[in-house]
This record gives structure tokens, C-alpha cells and sequence, in this order.
């Protein structure tokens, strides 16, 4: 079992940026040293009213401050992009941090972004296929002849290839059921998502192994998973102490339309807090969250559980005793009952 961490990056309008990216590079430090095996960035644009930190560049400078540390760029909103671009960036990563890159691909779900980078949302499935075939051809072939909806490859080459072979990991993204039957499809394995509740992605983790049996492909090595984590004495001050950053977050969410690219049945994040929080995210004490943990990894398959424990507003100094808390006592009684 593998533990990475989420590093949120987004933060209310106001915040001196300079001073926060010191203390993300401060908990990526931290993240090494705890032996935390992988940090994320996710990715959104026009992220108001948030202020957010770019995907690729903040991973770029991580690489240098975790040395050891897998780089999850988690998600690529591939539908947005060039696969020329992304292929030769995430390349360049790759070889600056020694082979550590994750690639992980989702379609994205904002009009806000779609308009903004010249597409729509019913081209985004077809645009995120023909892009991810583009980038995995750049990275495995000398030059690349591909004509495509929205870009032409004509003796196109990704001249460095990353040291990771054939290439870096594709982990792909999806909540609907159809998105993770095209992750089975077309990655090395579905990204389980955070948002949706557990009872949700214990459906959905059949939905996933049918597609693969009729794929003929095997359960994938590595399974990762992410989910907002917290942890205090008891689960009630674990939820009082969390509650008003993680409200933020889910306010935003709501507003921007995440519910939208959930499944049927599960798809309102504007309910009440303590409605939201059931069997969707894992707050509680020590002991709790632990099991929570061990109950994922044997009942999903579970080996890389990547946790978000940063919300917007949420002082450096709670931040760093979670992440200290979970990779001191939390960590070993997971591997303990795993």
C-alpha cells in the first residue's frame, strides 16, 4: 500500500500567493520526508472565486523539493489540450525529476473552460481519445502521422522521450459509468475519483472489473484512490475543526457543476454538511480513519490511497499536523491490517 497527498493549491481571492507557495513547497518537503510516497496537483482554469495554482509548472518546481516523491499530475483536462504540448511537457518533467511522473487524464466538466480553450462539452470525449492516442504514439514511436478532429500530426515527433518506458502511467479519471468503462479501456487504470460517495464506488468498482473482463484485461497493479481526510480524538472534532474549509471547497464545486459529472443518484453536492459527509469522505479519529482505510484497500482493491487534507482557508499549521498525524499513526495501523 502506497500513500500520496493531495496538494489543493487553491486558495480564497486575498491570499499573498507567494507566501502560500512557500508552504505548499513546505508540505511537499514535509511529504518526502514522512515517506509519503507520491504528492497530486489537479488542475482547473478561470477558478474564481479560488485562486489556484497552474498543474505542470507547480510540478515541475515539486520535483525539486521531493526528491523521492511520485508526481501525480491528477488530472490533465486532456480535452482542453494539444497532445503535441502535453506529450513534450510531461516528457520534460519526466526526465527533470529522474522518471517520476504520473499521468493522469480526465475529460473535464466546466463551460467556463471548454469555451474558454475554443471547444465544447460534446466534442470532449472525442477530443480526449484522439488526444490520448496522440500523446502515448509521441511517446512510443520516432515521428507521428495523425489527422484528428481539431489537430493534425504530420511527421510530428516527440524528440525527448520520457525515461519512464513505454511510458509514464496513465491513470485515468472518471465518476460516470461510461467514463470508467473508457478508463479500463484506454489506461492502465481508473483514478478513483473523491467526490462520489463509498456505496457508489463499491458499485462501480463491478462496473469497472466487467469492462475489464470483457476487455480481457487484467486487474490493474497499481489502484489508486483519493478522498478527503481528516483526523482529530473523536470523529465529531474532526468534523467541527474541518467543516468550514471543506464547506468552502464543496460550495465552489457545487457552484462550478462537479454534480453534473457524477452519476445518477449521487449527484448533489449542494446538500447540507452533514448530509454530504456521510459515506463520502473520511473524518474521524485515529483508530476510525485507519480501518476506513483497510476497508477500502480490501473491498475495492485499493493500493495507492492518495489524501486531500488541505481546504480553502485551512491554516499551515493544521495542515502539517494532519499530515504528520496520518503518516505517524495512522499510516503504520493501515499497513498493520491491510
Amino acid at each position: 500500500m502506497e500513500f500520496g497527498l493531495m496538494l489543493r493549491g487553491q486558495f480564497e481571492q486575498g491570499e499573498d500567493m507567494k507566501a502560500r507557495l512557500g508552504e505548499l513547497m513546505e508540505q511537499v518537503r514535509r511529504a518526502d520526508m514522512l515517506g509519503y510516497a507520491s504528492i497530486t496537483k489537479g488542475s482547473h482554469y478561470s477558478a474564481y472565486p479560488l485562486q489556484d495554482f497552474q498543474q505542470l509548472p507547480f510540478l515541475a518546481r515539486a520535483s525539486a523539493e521531493g526528491p523521492n516523491l511520485r508526481l501525480n499530475a491528477g488530472l490533465v483536462l486532456l480535452s482542453l489540450h494539444k497532445p503535441q504540448d502535453i506529450a513534450e511537457q510531461l516528457a520534460s518533467i519526466d526526465v527533470m525529476s529522474g522518471g517520476r511522473v504520473i499521468f493522469g487524464a480526465g475529460l473535464g466538466y466546466r463551460e467556463v473552460e471548454f469555451k474558454a480553450f475554443g471547444t465544447t462539452q460534446s466534442e470532449r470525449v472525442k477530443r480526449f481519445e484522439e488526444n490520448l492516442e496522440a500523446v502515448k504514439r509521441l511517446w512510443t514511436e520516432e515521428t507521428v502521422d495523425m489527422k484528428a478532429s481539431h489537430f493534425e500530426l504530420m511527421g510530428a515527433a516527440c524528440p525527448m522521450k520520457p525515461v519512464q518506458r513505454p511510458h509514464p502511467p496513465i491513470w485515468i479519471g472518471a465518476n460516470s459509468d461510461p467514463g470508467i468503462r473508457r478508463a479500463a479501456r484506454l489506461g492502465d487504470c481508473w483514478y478513483i475519483n473523491p467526490h462520489n460517495r463509498l456505496d457508489t464506488t463499491y458499485r462501480q468498482i463491478e462496473v469497472y472489473k466487467r469492462a475489464l473482463d470483457e476487455l480481457d484485461k487484467p486487474f490493474p497493479a497499481e489502484l489508486p484512490m483519493r478522498r478527503e481526510v481528516f483526523v482529530a480524538p473523536t470523529r465529531e472534532e474532526a468534523i467541527r475543526i474541518c467543516r468550514p474549509f471543506l464547506e468552502i471547497k464543496y460550495k465552489v464545486y457545487h457552484q462550478w457543476g462537479q454534480d453534473k459529472a457524477m452519476p445518477e443518484g449521487d449527484d448533489n453536492l449542494g446538500l447540507d454538511f452533514e448530509e454530504l459527509i456521510r459515506d463520502r469522505f473520511l473524518l474521524g479519529s485515529l483508530d476510525e480513519v485507519a480501518e476506513q482505510i483497510v476497508g477500502l484497500s480490501r473491498g475495492l482493491g485499493v493500493n495507492h490511497f492518495i489524501m486531500s487534507v488541505q481546504w480553502p482557508g485551512m491554516p499551515q499549521s493544521l495542515v502539517l499536523e494532519t499530515m504528520h498525524a496520518l503518516a505517524e499513526e495512522v499510516l503504520p495501523k493501515v499497513r498493520q491490517g491491510v
